[in-house]
């Protein structure tokens, strides 16, 4: 941890955070108090994003962009200022580069579609290449692979090493001149993995190729500047930063998203329409189309709010000391094998790992039984279980309200398992 890291800590109460969220007071089964270590699948809520989902539905509700009224004009006024704080959330200066979306599997449709359709240069085709990882949630594979196969482009992928990090041995020759895009996760959510998407950002511009980052288990971890990244486009969604499921954001450089087509026709993404053909508005309601998930921007808002309020230098402190803690942990019981980095450096919240002689789902089902609830299957990451030889994983992934006693308890439901399998 650096010095900066530490200093994030103190005055962090991890205690006084989990008084925010309703739903870790709950007592499940037998009495036992819920231990949630599924964040990377989905973070949990605080009451400061729940009132906000509340307040509009009760007291404004109403479509934005449209309604000459008063509740128009407030849902519209809502809607926008949470635009404008997520911008200032991710480092962004101009509210116009984020765009609203359902998700960031959305997001990442968006850009591979656009670029099938793209005039000029941008567009991709036969001849062209798209660059990804072996690391990448299924997410940032499939609309490539899709892109590929539409276009006639060809896919190529970085490697991994045994400890989990991209295999960047063979950058220069993987990215080069035919390279259109280089799309990489920021974080892995199976692995963990942190990696340098600056240095790939700059070899990708060398060679002109545009780059895209999954950032979904970046925002809710790091302090993030997305122009800091290098990246012509983030993408990540809502529902893993404590805000609602259903919201997602694309954030892209503003004259790239004025000159990109549309991906989607409807409502509120035209200039002007006639019978002979149509117009579009400008960014970013050239790429939202229709009624857009108004509340869940909303809350989206104001779960920005919620992480700037603690600082992210301290929730990124927190999730490191945390990782760090449960690392060890694991470390401690044999038998039990981390899929990805097994240090807290340059490494996420969600951890992987195997129990020797114990299917993942046998292992989530029995941690279950004592309130802990962690991820089993292979976390929409099945190329990268498969470099690492197995089927599928268990992971846990804390995050900032987590605490040391919770995994332990994990430690020890783990300890549980090995016995109630005998595999001990």
């Amino acid at each position: 941890m650096t010095t900066g890291m530490i200093a994030a800590t103190v005055g962090y109460d991890v205690e006084r955070v989990r008084a925010d969220f309703p739903i870790l007071a709950r007592r499940l089964a037998d009495d036992r108090p819920l231990v949630y270590l599924d964040s990377a699948n989905t973070s949990q809520k605080p009451e400061q994003v729940l009132r906000a989902l509340d307040e509009h539905y009760r007291w404004r509700n109403s479509n934005v962009g449209r309604a000459v009224h008063q509740l128009g004009d407030a849902a519209t006024a809502d809607y926008e200022a949470a635009r404008a704080t997520v911008a200032t959330f991710v480092g962004a200066t101009d509210p116009a580069e984020v765009v609203f979306t359902k998700n960031a599997s959305e997001s990442l449709n968006l850009v591979a579609g656009v670029l099938a359709w793209a005039d000029g240069a941008r567009r991709v085709g036969p001849g062209d290449e798209v660059v990804i990882t072996e690391m990448e949630h299924h997410s940032n594979i499939v609309p490539w692979q899709l892109l590929c196969e539409r276009t006639g482009a060809t896919l190529r992928w970085f490697g991994l090493t045994d400890e989990g990090r991209l295999d960047l041995s063979g950058v220069d020759a993987l990215i080069t001149e035919r390279t259109k895009v280089v799309s990489v996760a920021w974080v892995s959510n199976m692995l963990g993995t942190v990696n340098p998407v600056a240095d790939i950002a700059r070899r990708a511009h060398e060679v002109g190729a545009l780059v895209v980052v999954d950032g979904s288990q970046a925002v809710p971890q790091l302090p993030v500047d997305v122009a800091g990244t290098g990246a012509d486009f983030v993408a990540f969604t809502g529902h893993k930063m404590v805000g609602p499921t259903g919201i997602g954001v694309l954030w892209g450089r503003r004259e790239l998203l004025e000159e990109l087509p549309p991906f989607l026709g409807g409502g509120s993404m035209i200039e002007t329409v006639r019978m002979e053909g149509s117009t579009w508005a400008p960014p970013p309601a050239k790429y939202e189309a229709g009624t857009p998930p108004i509340a869940e921007a909303i809350g989206l808002g104001a779960a920005a709010d919620y992480l700037s309020g603690l600082g992210m230098a301290a929730v990124a402190a927190h999730e490191h000391a945390i990782t760090a803690y449960t690392l060890e942990g694991l470390r401690s019981i044999s038998g039990v094998s981390v899929l990805g980095p097994t240090e807290a450096v340059d490494r996420g919240g969600a951890v992987s790992f195997v129990v020797d002689g114990v299917h993942p789902h046998d292992v989530s089902q029995v941690l279950d039984s004592y309130g802990v609830a962690v991820r089993a299957g292979h976390h929409c990451a099945k190329p990268a279980h498969r470099r690492f030889g197995v089927q599928s994983s268990t992971r846990a992934s804390a995050y900032l309200y987590t605490t040391k006693t919770e995994i332990d308890t994990l430690v020890d439901g783990i300890h549980r398992v090995r016995k109630y399998f005998k595999v001990a």
